[in-house]
């Protein structure tokens, strides 16, 4: 069987602008070094404390890390977490309710500072970013999955103000390496939290606001959204509305993107003998 792509092979595995060896090289760094953390003791002296924690997410319309980008269509997320209490490797799988993959995050996380009010934290990852393409198959067009591959690093800031309160910054740049789409971004975002409001005896509303700037190739803009995520006191699934508002930009995309989630959440903490 023959395969003649519409894509030709020099355009699926060289399209764009090469990317500079530097950023290149910083990519991989920011990427590659919070894994070395995972073969070290955190504290030798003590019995470091360990934690497997998770989210699996049930939405109508699947919306991406950066929240202007959407799948457009119903997803599940499997947002994970395991680690220490300073390294975790944190995968994120998205896949559509079809069973098709959308995104797989691969995170790796280090918080070089963590207190009781405040924590920074330096993380990075590779992504695989699953897009259909009309190929031609043996003459006839048929639609075929492109696994596109991205570099990422982050750095995150968060300070508690109160019990209730808390707000941070947080900087992502994202470069494809063989991708058939943008190729680099810059997500700058401030971050708040409002929690433990009480809306009853049993009833919590927990309010996340966030104003971002972000930069796609050549084009930018500035959005706003908010999280509100309702919880019942004892029971792990919650129910949460989202919405992201296009305030000005040059970037494709939906002026407003919103979408309603059930969210089961598990967590466990154990310690290493």
């Amino acid at each position: 069987m023959s395969l003649d792509y519409n894509y030709s092979k020099s355009n699926l595995y060289s399209y764009g602008p090469k990317i500079p060896k530097f950023i290149s090289l910083l990519l991989i760094f920011v990427s590659l070094v919070p894994f070395f953390h995972a073969f070290a003791q955190e504290n030798p002296s003590e019995q470091p404390k360990r934690h497997l924690n998770g989210v699996i997410t049930a939405t109508n319309n699947g919306i991406s890390i950066i929240p202007s980008f959407t799948l457009g269509r119903p997803a599940v997320f499997f947002d994970l977490s395991m680690g220490g209490e300073r390294f975790s490797f944190d995968p994120m799988l998205r896949f559509g309710m079809d069973g098709k993959p959308w995104t797989f995050v691969l995170w790796g996380r280090y918080k070089v500072i963590k207190d009781s009010r405040f924590t920074l934290t330096v993380g990075g990852h590779p992504a695989f970013l699953f897009q259909e393409v009309n190929m031609i198959v043996n003459g006839k067009p048929e639609k075929m999955m492109v696994g596109n591959r991205y570099l990422a690093g982050e750095i995150a800031t968060n300070y508690k103000i109160s019990e209730k309160f808390s707000m941070g910054l947080y900087y992502l740049r994202g470069t494809g390496i063989q991708v058939l789409g943008a190729r680099n971004s810059d997500f700058m975002a401030l971050n708040t939290q409002i929690s433990k409001l009480i809306l009853s005896k049993n009833f919590k509303l927990r309010v996340n606001p966030q104003l971002f700037f972000l930069k796609v190739d050549e084009n930018s803009g500035f959005y706003v959204n908010s999280a509100m995520t309702l919880s019942k006191e004892g029971f792990p699934v919650e129910i949460q509305g989202f919405f992201n508002q296009k305030i000005k930009s040059e970037v494709a995309g939906d002026d407003l993107v919103w979408n309603m989630s059930l969210l089961y959440s598990f967590s466990n903490t154990f310690s290493k003998k």
